[in-house]
């Protein structure tokens, strides 16, 4: 891989009613300096929904800045919206992206090294976000979605810190060809490896074996339209 470097840094506070009556924080803001990484994430970082954001399996949400040319240019009335920190990113970069970033990849950035753990799954706050409704959709059916990072060694970050690949898993799926493998065509070699891949955070490994069984992904709507859980 090409060195590449961090252009962004990215922590946000939550908003108590963000949309729907719900909280979020989405909305993140550039980081100056050096900034601390442990293993729940940035110092200062918030998230609103402990359920499906943060933790030791989601401490750090990396996004492709190559992305968002396209983005402005499917959606030029709201091409000023497309620019990092846009989808709620932690860390922004060129040269990376969902095809080279592979399940289980290390990266040792500034002094601390992480392991990519998962896809992003996006949520109906992108389309609140961008005022463009199934925008959610649409990045969870282009793989155009981020992924996560455990942390692995704490450390300290800043912008321009260098990005280096220390160790590749043999045989790694790519977050393009995870994505694909469970919301859009069923590869069932690809959904085995997930379903077997040990750096893999547990609930997409769960997600792999349920599309395994043909099980029904009951909560993938609801996510991405923001209708409640069934009462």
């Amino acid at each position: 891989m090409t060195t590449v470097t961090i252009h962004g840094i990215y922590t946000g506070r939550i908003a108590p009613n963000y949309a729907k009556g719900r909280a979020s924080a989405i909305d993140k803001q550039p980081v100056p300096g050096n900034i601390t990484v442990g293993h729940l994430g940035l110092t200062g970082d918030e998230q609103a929904d402990p359920d499906n954001h943060g933790g030791p399996e989601r401490a750090l949400l990396h996004y492709s800045l190559d992305h968002y040319p396209g983005w402005q240019s499917e959606y030029p009335a709201r091409a000023v919206r497309f620019a990092g920190p846009g989808f709620g990113e932690n860390l922004a970069s060129h040269g990376m992206d969902e095809h080279s970033v592979h399940i289980g990849d290390i990266y040792r950035i500034g002094t601390a090294c992480v392991e990519v753990s998962q896809p992003r799954t996006p949520c109906w706050k992108l389309d609140v976000r961008f005022d463009i409704p199934g925008l959610a959709r649409q990045v969870q059916e282009t793989s155009r979605c981020g992924w996560f990072y455990r942390v692995l060694q704490p450390g300290t970050l800043a912008g321009g810190d260098a990005i280096e690949l220390l160790k590749r898993p043999p045989g790694s799926l790519s977050i393009a060809t995870a994505m694909a493998a469970v919301y859009q065509q069923a590869n069932r070699e690809h959904l085995q490896q997930l379903a077997d891949c040990a750096p893999l955070a547990l609930n997409w490994r769960e997600k792999a074996r349920r599309k395994l069984r043909g099980a029904p992904d009951s909560s993938s709507d609801r996510r991405l339209s923001g209708e409640p859980p069934p009462t």
